[in-house]
């Protein structure tokens, strides 16, 4: 008998399908070691040895496979590929050996890209020896994040408010949103105008009549007197009516005709950024909630009478490589189902952008082309459907033919008598000639088709449109736009963007408004603190220099420990200097004229990591407090609702100590009236209880009524 170790129950029961009585699949549940979180775990004096410890919901699963690994004649560790699969390897031989050492010999490493039979089998057949190379790697972020987390979060806490953190990857990518910010704060829009020509054709030799089937078309000014027009030229509306005096009875020409043929090659399947970019883009998915999802397609859904499949490859890669047997299926599938006209006579191959690219050996892609989405979606929930149909049609899109276009630009120009000015219009317009692999995969609506023209052809003016305009600062971040900046910049790698936006999110700060990311007064006064004080840590070439090094310890061109030791002397040495250096009450402290309610000593504003507050200052003895919102002035947060429970006090918005916001009375600890949702006022007129706000729907608080209606 054989035993294989995944990290997940849905992994191993997919692979289970795939292999007879000879194997039993057991699950670890993700890492089964980590460092403690009451400490730092570290002996920073004896070369930065880390403190592993079993995390308590993980002894179970440990003792578990102590308890029936001796039975086994092999034991296969089938974790993922990348360097945190390498890691929890690595941990398990280390438990395994310590309960009987003779286990490690018995100790097989496989590493599959798909959860496929035939991946399966090949990986059975071909084990390897546990990549130290990549354990190395990962104990040295896991390491060097501990160090910057440990060190440098209780220093905020002290300087700033407690429950704050700071981090080597969080802290670079907090400053992008923040600098964007400030860019947006001290932008002033500038005005301009744009001038459209509505043009007709005219083929009848008279000029008088209008052929009903010849469609209109704009053409914007593009020249004054041969000068091209800067995009901020015209900048007033006594600017425009000058030359709308000029253009008023003159005769448009056609004097240019330029037609060319271009092609436009299909993007290279998914990486893990690519996908959560055009996830968040599409379907405003957050990085997190793409992520989940494609774990889910990875490691197995049910397909009825066919069992359990892992519907894509590995879903943390930063490579554009795809299997030639995937590309002979594809290539065999394009013919079968679009023609000859749509396949390649060679496999086209994408070069990845990373030099050090080795998280996983192929992009995203489907296991099998055939297993087209329409067909499956029965089995699939929205979202899932969303993301395989996305990741499939982009791997099958990447194999198709370019699509070609005839590309036209038509320039016009202006005869007229009253005035010595020369004005030149442009129209563009595009054809598709073949769709290519646009037959699948959609892209932003082309230019229009322009009429048929002449040179020398007279134009019938249908109308002059003028428009006003302002120059607009740059947008905040969404979530796909960061993904793609931290990638540019090299801050991260694929498996830490999520966990870097949702970070940060937790923290407080940063916020979504309308889909975009913003900072919270938390997150300004952490970046700027350390921004002026540890300009290093939110350094991006120095991050990305950081994420290098650890590229190069995971392909075995360089060692751990002294990357490690170069870092943290001089940042320790630092810390110990800004301990000195920085007040807490000249960084997040400030006198006000009020005095306490309640013992009647001043009171002051003070930061939280949910922003400024009003605090007694003969804390801790007087804990008296109250709510401020950005701009100073106290807030009650009242909804307008008696409280249900007690009648004598008002429904309040409040705030847990983990940042989520809740309902309850304003008259606690004396009622403990509480919801998650936001109370309407109204009852329930099938049983009485309180309504409450649920998304773009009110419904009954009591969870056994069903009673509900859409908000109007």
């Amino acid at each position: 008998m054989n035993l294989i170790i995944v990290e997940s129950p849905t992994k191993a029961r997919t692979i289970s399908q795939f292999l007879g009585n000879d194997f039993t699949i057991e699950s670890c549940s993700g890492h089964v070691r980590d460092l403690p979180k009451s400490k730092m775990g570290i002996d920073i004096e004896h070369d930065f040895e880390p403190q592993y410890i079993i995390p308590v919901k993980k002894r179970k699963v440990v003792n578990n496979l102590k308890k029936i690994a001796p039975k086994f004649k092999t034991i296969y560790f089938a974790t993922d590929e990348d360097r945190e699969g390498e890691a929890i390897a690595w941990h398990l031989t280390q438990l395994l050996k310590s309960t009987d050492s003779k286990l490690e010999k018995q100790i097989k490493r496989i590493a599959f890209h798909e959860i496929t039979k035939e991946a399966i089998k090949e990986a059975l057949e071909n084990p390897r020896k546990i990549d130290l190379s990549l354990v190395d790697a990962q104990q040295a972020r896991r390491i060097l994040d501990r160090l910057v987390g440990y060190e440098l979060s209780p220093f905020l806490w002290r300087k700033i408010a407690r429950r704050l953190s700071a981090g080597r990857v969080q802290s670079p990518a907090l400053r992008l949103i923040v600098e964007r910010e400030r860019e947006i704060e001290k932008f002033v829009p500038e005005e301009y105008w744009r001038i459209e020509a509505e043009l007709r054709s005219q083929i009848n030799a008279d000029k008088t009549q209008i052929n009903a089937d010849d469609k209109t078309f704009l053409a914007e000014l593009y020249k004054i007197n041969e000068k091209k027009l800067a995009k901020l030229a015209i900048k007033s509306k006594l600017e425009v009516n000058e030359i709308l005096k000029d253009l008023k009875n003159a005769k448009y020409i056609v004097i240019k005709i330029e037609k060319k043929e271009v092609k436009r090659c299909p993007l290279p399947p998914f990486t893990t950024s690519t996908l959560q970019q055009d996830a968040n883009k599409k379907f405003g998915f957050s990085t997190k909630q793409t992520m989940f999802i494609a774990q889910q397609l990875y490691e197995g859904i049910e397909l009825g009478d066919q069992g359990s499949a892992g519907l894509i490859t590995y879903m943390r890669t930063d490579s554009f490589n795809l299997a030639d047997k995937f590309l002979s299926e594809t290539k065999k599938f394009i013919k079968n189902e679009f023609g000859d006209n749509y396949g390649l006579p060679e496999f086209r191959r994408f070069k990845t952008k990373s030099k050090l690219a080795q998280e996983a050996h192929e992009a995203i892609r489907p296991t099998s082309i055939e297993r087209v989405p329409e067909k499956i979606k029965s089995f699939l929930d929205k979202n899932q459907f969303k993301l395989y149909d996305l990741i499939w049609r982009r791997a099958l899109a990447s194999q198709m033919k370019e699509a070609e276009f005839v590309s036209e630009t038509v320039d016009i120009k202006t005869k007229q008598d009253i005035s010595k000015n020369v004005y030149t219009f442009r129209a563009n317009g595009l054809l598709i000639k073949f769709d290519g692999f646009l037959k699948i995969w959609s892209t932003k609506s082309e230019e229009a088709v322009l009429p048929p023209l002449k040179i020398n052809e007279e134009l019938r003016l249908i109308k002059l449109q003028p428009g006003q305009h302002f120059t607009e600062p740059p947008a905040r971040y969404s979530e796909a736009g960061l993904v793609k900046t931290l990638e540019k910049y090299g801050i991260g790698r694929p498996s830490t963007y999520a966990p870097i936006i949702s970070t940060i999110q937790e923290r407080n700060y940063i916020q979504k408004e309308n889909g975009r990311l913003k900072p919270t007064e938390i997150g300004f006064l952490v970046n700027d603190l350390l921004v002026n004080h540890f300009p290093k840590i939110v350094d991006y070439q120095f991050t990305a220099k950081m994420e290098n090094n650890l590229d190069e310890i995971a392909a075995g061109q360089e060692k751990w420990l002294p990357m490690i030791k170069n870092f943290y002397q001089p940042f320790k040495e630092l810390i110990k200097q800004k301990e000195k250096e920085i007040s807490k009450e000249d960084l997040s402290q400030e006198k006000t004229g009020e005095i306490c309610e309640k013992c009647g000593q001043p009171m002051l504003v003070k930061m939280s990591r949910f922003g400024k507050f009003l605090a007694c200052s003969g804390f801790p003895k007087c804990r008296f407090t109250k709510s401020l919102n950005n701009q100073g002035i106290k807030l009650e947060n009242k909804i307008g609702v008696k409280c249900p429970k007690c009648q004598a006090g008002e429904i309040v918005k409040k705030r847990t100590k983990k940042g989520r916001f809740f309902y309850g009375c304003n008259q606690w600890p004396k009622c403990d009236f509480a919801l998650w949702q936001k109370p309407t006022g109204g009852k329930c007129p099938k049983c009485g209880s309180l309504m409450v706000e649920i998304g773009k729907k009110i419904k009954c608080s009591n969870k056994d009524c069903n009673h509900g209606d859409r908000l109007t």
